[in-house]
This record gives C-alpha cells, structure tokens and sequence, in this order.
C-alpha cells in the first residue's frame, strides 16, 4: 500500500531563496507517516495510551533530486518496504507532478514508552501496516 499526503510549501519551509530547506523535507515525510497512521484509525497520542508504544525515526536515508520551491502543490508517499516485530523501513518519495524532487528509506523504531527500550509492534497493527 502506498499512501499519498499533499503539502503545500509554505514561505517558512523555504530558505532566502525560495527552496524548502533540506530539513524540512523531512517534516513532510513524518507528515505522511503521520497521516497513513491516522488512516488507519491510529493516533500517536493514543498508542502511547492505549499500547505504550512510540514510534522513533532510528535511521535516515535522504537523496534530494531536484529543490522544492515556494507555494508548490507537493504528492508526499509512504510505503512500508520491510518490517520486523520491532521496526519500519518506509519508502517515501517527495513529487511535484510527475517530477520526484526527493526520495528517502527511513526506519522506524517501536519503543516502549517508559523505559525507550525496544518493543514488538502490536500484531493487530502489524497486520494493518504490511
């Protein structure tokens, strides 16, 4: 399952010359994660409540293609590629149109929400996710 949020660039995601800045490439990514989660009938705040868990970027892999630019109109994907009972590696890619302005593998962690210490994904959202 791929899933696509759109975001719009906004003047504080842009640099002085009008290209979004390379970290915040990777807000629009958590955005999307974000989004597919919440999709699924999934809020942050309420798996922490209800299962303990949070879900904590362990690794990152960005390659930027071609800047991002004011106001643009932007198709951000998530797409689960791996998955093991503790962690996510999500695909995603950044387009404007038909043109990929960026592309990223970012792995997820499940922690617990106490001790930070590893934990398996709920099988009932795992079976969701993959």
């Amino acid at each position: 399952m791929t899933f696509i949020w759109p975001v719009r660039v906004y003047y504080e995601d842009t640099d002085a010359g009008g290209v979004v800045f390379y970290a915040n490439y990777l807000k629009f990514f958590e955005r999307a994660r974000t989004e597919m989660l919440r999709s699924l009938g999934y809020e942050l705040d309420e798996l922490v409540a209800t299962a303990n868990i949070l879900f904590v970027v362990r690794s990152v892999q960005v390659d930027y293609l071609k800047p991002a630019r004011f106001n643009q109109q932007l198709a951000v994907s998530a797409k689960i590629a791996t998955s093991s009972k503790t962690s996510l590696t999500f695909e995603q890619t950044i387009s404007h149109g038909d043109t990929v302005l960026c592309t990223s593998l970012i792995r997820i962690a499940c922690v617990d929400a106490s001790s930070l210490r590893p934990k398996a994904i709920p099988d009932y959202l795992l079976e969701q996710l993959t």
